[in-house]
């Protein structure tokens, strides 16, 4: 009974190395000028990085080996990978601008991982200081699939979102987890009908719809601060 214990082990772990090969892949895809190919290989890569956790947790297989192994993987999927693409695919144009930028979101996306596995303990936090290293990834893949779609030249503002993000990586900013979502009966329909017409919108326009859900959950963060900030204003003005 020992060994299907221990080969149960192994499953989450594999979801992590099919993280890893998929941000490999999209190295290869941007070494070779196939840019979409290593864009939506970095996404396809975060299908596997969410995976990983959830059947870790599913399966009660959580281990220290796992949680390194997935944090390696994610520096190359979600750090190296994107940092890669971005400068191939326009970074190079602009000399050591262009180095900056991409060097800098995998530094910034590293040190985020470093804090994330030295401040969270055991149990999955409600929420994230600082954006996430795969939404990061996301944003600047995503970015990059809407500039091929529609043939965009002016890569100054790519380069700046992805600095902004990188940015956002390492700042105090707290953005919601939804690994803790609660799902009570009495918002199964409202939760349902929400799930149904994002899937249907990522169905009909899947590069927009991706877009424009990661521009609202970094977005969110960043004015729920703004908010808090001015709320912290007015009571140091009253006082």
């Amino acid at each position: 009974m020992q060994q299907p214990k221990q080969l149960i082990y192994i499953l989450p772990n594999l979801f992590a190395a099919g993280s890893v090969f998929s941000g490999m892949m999209s190295l290869i895809m941007s070494a070779s000028g196939k840019y979409e190919y290593a864009a939506w290989l970095i996404l396809l890569a975060l299908i596997f990085d969410g995976l990983d956790g959830r059947v870790a947790r599913m399966t009660k297989t959580t281990s220290k080996f796992g949680v390194e192994f997935d944090s390696v993987a994610d520096i190359v999927s979600f750090g190296v990978a994107p940092a890669m693409l971005l400068y191939q695919y326009c970074g190079l144009d602009y000399g050591r601008f262009g180095m900056v930028v991409s060097g800098l979101y995998v530094v910034f996306g590293a040190i985020r991982l470093a804090r994330f596995n030295v401040t969270t303990s055991e149990i999955e936090p409600s929420v994230f200081i600082g954006v996430p290293i795969p939404t990061a990834a996301v944003f600047v893949s995503i970015l990059i699939l809407l500039y091929e779609k529609y043939t965009l030249d002016m890569y100054i503002p790519l380069l700046l979102a992805t600095l902004f993000v990188a940015v956002l990586m390492v700042s105090n900013i707290r953005y919601p987890s939804f690994k803790k979502i609660d799902l009570k009966k009495a918002n199964f329909i409202k939760v349902l009908v929400a799930l149904v017409v994002i899937a249907s919108t990522l169905f009909i326009f899947p590069i927009e719809g991706l877009a424009i859900l990661i521009s609202v959950y970094l977005f969110f963060g960043i004015s729920r601060a703004a908010l808090f900030f001015l709320r912290q204003i007015k009571k140091g003005n009253k006082s």
